[in-house]
């Protein structure tokens, strides 16, 4: 909205073309600053709407130890990810370009997967599906047709229509040689210059989406966890945007420009805000749990970014927690399987594991805000190390 009025102002002489709302970086500290106090001054007020619909969770597991150190959470209000939601939108419909082809996709990102995970906690938490006393929400082969389905629409608008919807007929190479948008190459750490084909592009799309909203969920345990590391990762991708949207800097770094992208980085400042925002309420002990209303999004819609900035792989680098998290479940649940019962950790997600062993909430959690941090460093790090 801000970039619109700018516009407006600048076609009418009222002010130069240098503003400084022009400016990407300017407006991503915005996003961040008034995220966070959106979400503060709507935070309260969620909460107790919550709390009044009676969506308070019930954790439940199989070790009664576990049920035993998380009994103090028992019906705390979930779906919290709606607060964070609406000041993702909200901030960057105001401070980012809304005509932006990719920042109009990555909101959309954003509500749809929102509202699959609103459905899958209101199922749970109402208790609407299965016999009473049930958690089920939806099932997980549910979620995973409209995950497939999401990665399916955003890989074909992004490889096929992207370029022409965004105004990018080229993607230009720090060396003057001229590519389609087509070509699609990656920012590989460590490589440079491989190449990837259309098939592959909208595989690698729906592994993306799927694997990093299901990550990030799965996360979403202990209070502050999942937030904590959001906020590392989404100011990580902010700086990475800037670095393939920027010309200069691309060209400083030599990575592949891509004109438009840019305005990415205000809906990852928006991100990086509203979860601090949140964090102020979902630091231990919470008062309010985000829920799969903002886990599966916010995993989602960095997940599209890092496609759509052809950065895939630095999101196993930057996102290392989350990554762990997903491995020690399917690691769990396959050496179960295959062995008849028996288990590799004492529980999972990795992070009930640690607490198990005897490690407090606390400790767990700043913990693994230390790890997130050194992966952030060290994927930033390989940025010249091409």
């Amino acid at each position: 909205m801000l970039v619109t009025l700018c516009k407006w102002m600048e076609a009418n002489g009222w002010i130069g073309h240098d503003w400084i709302i022009g400016n990407i970086v300017f407006r991503s500290a915005l996003a961040i600053l008034f995220s966070f106090i959106t979400v503060l001054l709507i935070g309260g007020k969620t909460i107790r709407w919550l709390m009044t619909k009676k969506l308070g969770d019930n954790p439940e597991f199989y070790l009664a130890k576990l049920n035993d150190l998380t009994k103090n959470k028992r019906n705390t209000p979930t779906m919290g990810g709606i607060m964070i939601i609406l000041a993702i939108v909200i901030n960057s419909l105001i401070f980012a370009d809304w005509g932006n082809f990719y920042v109009r996709m990555a909101l959309f990102c954003t509500i749809y997967l929102s509202i699959l995970g609103g459905v899958d906690d209101w199922l749970k938490l109402t208790q609407a599906r299965r016999t009473p006393g049930s958690r089920e929400g939806l099932f997980a082969w549910e979620k995973m047709v409209f995950q497939v389905g999401l990665g399916v629409i955003l890989g074909i608008f992004i490889y096929n229509y992207g370029g022409a919807a965004a105004g990018m007929p080229v993607v230009e190479k720090p060396t003057d040689l001229v590519l389609p948008v087509s070509a699609h190459k990656l920012n590989w750490p460590f490589f440079r210059d491989l190449a990837l084909a259309g098939w592959f592009f909208y595989v690698l799309t729906v592994i993306v989406i799927t694997g990093s909203s299901n990550a990030v969920n799965l996360t979403d345990g202990m209070d502050g966890l999942a937030s904590g590391c959001m906020v590392v990762v989404s100011i990580s991708f902010m700086a990475l945007v800037c670095a393939t949207g920027i010309k200069d800097v691309a060209d400083k770094l030599n990575f592949y420009f891509l004109p438009h992208t840019a305005e990415l980085a205000v809906v990852c400042g928006a991100i990086a805000g509203s979860c601090l925002g949140f964090l102020w309420f979902n630091c231990n002990p919470a008062q309010v749990f985000m829920g799969d209303t903002g886990s599966l999004a916010l995993g989602g819609v960095i997940g599209y970014v890092a496609i759509v900035i052809r950065q895939e792989p630095m999101l196993l680098l930057i996102g290392g927690i989350f990554v762990l998290e997903a491995v020690s479940v399917m690691m769990q649940v396959g050496y179960f399987r295959m062995t008849g019962g028996k288990r590799i950790f004492l529980c999972s997600p990795i992070h009930h594991h640690f607490h198990l062993k005897g490690w407090s909430e606390q400790q767990v959690v700043v913990r693994f805000w230390l790890i997130s941090a050194l992966c952030a460093a060290f994927g930033l790090a390989t940025v010249k190390i091409r």
